[in-house]
């Protein structure tokens, strides 16, 4: 198992609980399968820059508020 894959990269499937969101209504908004959009929640695949951008404006949320920091704060 690579470093990244033992990290969570993104916030995906917290944002939509936060908003009460389905992964399945995100997954027709983006053109994507259920299952692609369930991997990206789980943090089993990340999506490309340009879908998390999408996602972020499908979510009406910053960018930045799907990404986890690499940074401590």
């Amino acid at each position: 198992m690579t470093e990244l894959k033992k990290f969570k990269m993104n916030r995906i499937k917290e944002v939509l609980e936060q908003k009460g969101i389905k992964q399945i209504w995100l997954a027709e908004q983006l053109g994507k399968s259920y299952n692609m959009v369930h991997s990206y929640a789980q943090n089993k695949r990340q999506p490309r820059l340009e879908t998390l951008m999408d996602i972020a404006n499908i979510l009406d949320v910053d960018v930045k508020e799907l990404i986890i920091s690499n940074k401590e704060k």
